[in-house]
């Protein structure tokens, strides 16, 4: 460990720190931390762990700010190592440390030099930054990434992740320009919180790649819904990949393959690839990976079948793949690219080699470069061979068109483009806002009181009219259902609704008719009413007891005619909290297992990317003459469905199946709803992995002039809304507020607008102020990285500035920074702008001229 500190070309001061040695390789070592002449940076400790808690006091006593831990045993001897855990953190704590490890390889920084590990060589730099959990599959990369010349910007083991995990390391790479992709080694999440909101912020602009360990680990086990059941663990990483852009992928050198073709070529537009081959062996390899892993072959157009025959022999394929037969000279597959690359079906092209007789591998690489750059296409190669194809190879690299050793290979690698660029559009979408809004507005308190009378009774499941009850509060259409407590109340019942009706066993106990073995009955008169009804009243009652039999309920049958039987659902995981499911329903959902997984919350488009995983979206969408059911109005009831999950923490398990979609309605049939007993406390509940919309900040206030805003935070929706908002400033407004001037065109570009609509409340918070659907203000609090710091920004439009909008939102500001437990709020102001610093030094902010940076700086101490 030593050695490689001393050996590395970092240029840094290392002290061994020894207390029976006077020196370690030469080197002269000091008994106490405190003893070291110079002020230290890094401590990397590689003692017995029982002594590690009192060496991270001794360091933080000395102002030392980071620490490796390379010792193991800890939390993974059990609760001893659990306990020294726990000891070192409260000290890290203390002197504001930050812990990498333990039992960790290490860190290396092989741009700077630096070697902090017991690895035997040091990486390659590059721009490619590795993390990992794993020190021995460190050791592995290292070695392979030498042989295959791959350089890294960041060579990191995290061992246990006691303190710093991948969020950490994430946002801070995400800032490193050195870093063009990051690929994780992942065993255990660690803070699924900080882990999405890291990564969604970073995706955007730089490729994130994980391969995790564990997919085959068993499903959670069965709970009481169809959703529990169906919701295994694997399942649940891959929506929370899915939800913050991050790719992943299922082998070593596939991690490699990704972060090299997503530095290299642009994203495909679409699934669809073409093909083009001297020999149809390996392009009918290419073909089924391409469709086993969801990618299409591009269906050519005849305009681009016509000009490949124009250039091509008559034996050519005439189809996708594109065989350009054995005896391809170089001129032939470059003529016959560049027409596959204007087929407007086609979103990325594969050129595959065989080393023939008649191939020139190296000249046709040559001839092959000026594709390398196709407008939103990507182009991908696979050279096979060994020797004779190498100098093609490497051709073909240098112009970043990257090169795979087979063509399987090659065809996967674009499927794993699609799904990233996929992913990313859809997190980045913007979405519709919700045409019931303002009709919807749940009593979040009536089902609170609900669900609090179910536990203190001490029930975790509701009944069918109870868990109604719920829906019906946010809005979920769901079936007129009426209980029957005795014989007389179910034919009265019955005769209100209209004949046919069902009735369904209602019991305390028992609330789904298979649990008495008895069935759904469609009864047509009073006569078989009072027969079902004697019936399932005494099955309950042999198998339960009269004391829990309290009836059945009574609803109208209805038929699912043209439309089709969904399932919406939602159950909790131990790491992300509440997952949303989404399927075909019916008596069959767990037999056929057609459904999609997300975290919520969802808004319109998070919604139709979940239903576009499913088999049965596209029945929905409309098929064989039969119409296409309310798409969406399904997508609003989805977000209001899944805004009941986040606002109603008490709900472990819901179901809504089956849900009845059709052209003309959406209504739920059936429903059932489990929540957590009374022994469970409220912290004991996993919470949302994503921080969902706060509410809590969302009220009307009264400007100067006497008309009434809402000021609420700013949602996915609201990008229409800035555009206009925008339109609105002056020049001197905008110069105030960024430090110079950006035309219109630069401040409402959709990419700019995702990053201030499209917000993580965990990390950031933007107010607005709204009147009318029309944005007036704007203010901004940022958390800083690394520090408990806040920033805030105010904005406000030249018509209504000094009606007391500005001070009004960094006063909210200020509540929010509080409740987030932030030390200070600080702000840059230009010496010109009067009016802010007016509006700061009322608020309590202390104001400072810093002559250096030619600003005002702000601070508010909290």
């Amino acid at each position: 460990m030593l050695w490689n500190l001393v050996a590395s070309p970092f240029g840094g001061a290392v002290f061994p720190i020894n207390p029976k040695r006077s020196s370690v390789l030469g080197i002269k070592a000091y008994k106490h931390i405190s003893e070291v002449p110079e002020q230290v940076d890094l401590a990397v400790v590689v003692t017995p762990a029982a002594t590690v808690p009192g060496i991270i006091h001794d360091c933080a006593e000395e102002g030392v700010t980071g620490a490796i831990i390379i010792s193991a045993g800890f939390k993974e001897i059990g609760p001893a190592g659990v306990a020294l855990e726990r000891q070192i953190m409260d000290e890290a704590h203390r002197g504001n440390m930050r812990v990498i490890g333990p039992n960790c390889l290490g860190v290396m920084s092989p741009l700077t030099g630096l070697n902090a590990t017991f690895a035997a060589t040091n990486a390659r730099p590059g721009n490619v930054a590795f993390i990992s959990q794993s020190g021995a599959l460190c050791t592995a990369v290292l070695d392979w990434s030498l042989k295959v010349m791959v350089g890294f910007s960041a060579f990191l083991s995290l061992g246990s992740m006691l303190d710093v995990g991948f969020g950490d390391l994430i946002y801070y790479l995400g800032n490193d320009p050195r870093t063009r992709s990051i690929v994780i080694y992942m065993e255990t999440i660690g803070d699924a919180r900080n882990f999405l909101s890291a990564a969604r912020e970073v995706a955007l602009s730089k490729p994130i790649i994980v391969i995790k360990a564990g997919r085959s680990e068993a499903a959670a086990k069965a709970a009481a819904s169809h959703t529990g059941s169906l919701a295994g663990s694997d399942e649940v990483l891959e929506a929370a990949f899915r939800r913050c852009g991050v790719l992943r992928v299922n082998s070593i050198s596939d991690m490699f393959y990704m972060a090299e073709v997503l530095s290299k070529q642009p994203s495909p537009k679409g699934p669809r690839l073409t093909i083009l081959t001297n020999a149809g062996g390996p392009g009918v390899l290419a073909t089924d990976t391409l469709i086993a892993s969801r990618g299409e072959l591009t269906d050519l157009t005849p305009q681009t079948m016509d000009a490949l025959s124009e250039i091509l022999p008559p034996a050519w394929s005439h189809n996708n793949p594109i065989d350009v037969l054995g005896d391809a000279s170089p001129a032939r597959y470059a003529k016959a690219v560049e027409i596959a690359a204007k087929d407007p079906h086609s979103d990325g092209l594969l050129v595959i080699l065989t080393p023939q007789a008649m191939t020139d591998p190296t000249q046709t690489a040559e001839q092959l470069k000026p594709f390398a750059k196709l407008d939103g296409k990507p182009i991908l190669a696979s050279w096979m061979g060994g020797a004779e194809v190498s100098a093609g190879e490497s051709i073909l690299n240098r112009a970043n068109i990257p090169t795979f050793p087979f063509p399987d290979t090659a065809a996967r690698a674009f499927t794993y483009m699609w799904r990233w660029a996929y992913n990313l559009k859809g997190l980045y979408e913007t979405p519709c806002l919700a045409e019931d809004t303002a009709e919807c507005t749940p009593d979040k308190a009536l089902v609170c009181d609900l669900i609090q009378k179910v536990r203190d009774a001490g029930r975790t499941i509701l009944t069918e009219s109870e868990s109604k009850q719920v829906l019906e509060t946010y809005c979920l259409p769901t079936v007129r259902t009426l209980v029957a407590p005795t014989v007389e109340e179910a034919v009265e019942h019955a005769n209100t609704i209209g004949y046919p009706v069902v009735l369904k066993l209602y019991s305390e106990t028992i609330t789904h008719k298979t649990d008495v073995g008895g069935v759904e009955l469609n009864l047509a008169d009073a006569e078989a009413v009072v027969r079902a009804y004697s019936r399932i009243h005494q099955s309950v009652t042999e198998k339960v007891g009269a004391e829990h039999f309290q009836g059945v309920t009574v609803q109208p049958m209805i038929s699912a005619g043209s439309g089709y039987e969904l399932i919406i659902g939602s159950s909790l995981d131990a790491q992300f909290g509440p997952v949303l499911l989404f399927g075909a329903g019916g008596q069959l959902v767990e037999v056929f297992k057609d459904r999609a997984l997300a975290l919520p919350p969802l808004n319109t488009t998070l919604v139709r990317r979940m239903m576009e995983q499913t088999k049965i979206y596209k029945a929905l969408k409309g098929v064989r003459g039969r119409p296409p059911v309310d798409l969406a109005g399904l997508e609003q009831l989805m977000v209001r469905f899944s805004r009941l999950v986040v606002e109603q923490p008490w709900i472990k398990e819901i179901d809504i199946n089956p849900l009845l979609a059709s052209p003309d309605r959406l209504i739920a049939l059936d429903a059932r709803i489990v929540v957590h007993g009374p022994e469970v406390t409220l912290d004991q509940i996993p919470k949302p992995a994503i921080r969902p919309y706060p509410t809590r900040y969302v009220s009307t206030w009264t400007m100067k002039d006497g008309g009434e805003v809402t000021i609420r935070p700013i949602r996915p929706e609201d990008e229409p809304a800035m555009v206009h908002f925008h339109e609105t400033l002056s020049e001197r407004s905008v110069y105030l507020r960024y430090f110079h001037l950006m035309n219109l065109s630069q401040r409402v570009s959709h990419e700019r607008l995702t990053r201030i609509c499209f917000i993580d409340y965990d990390r950031e918070m933007a107010l607005v102020a709204e009147r009318q659907h029309e944005i007036l203000a704007v203010g901004r609090l940022t958390k800083i990285l690394g520090t408990n710091d806040g920033e805030v920004a105010a904005l406000v439009s030249d018509k209504y500035q000094g009606h007391g909008l500005g001070k009004e939102l960094l006063a909210r500001l200020l509540l929010v920074a509080a409740d987030e437990k932030l030390s200070r709020v600080k702000a840059d102001i230009l010496p010109d702008n009067r009016d802010i610093m007016r509006i700061c030094e009322k608020l309590g902010f202390s104001l400072h001229h810093s002559t250096e940076d030619q600003v005002v700086k702000a601070e508010f101490r909290l």
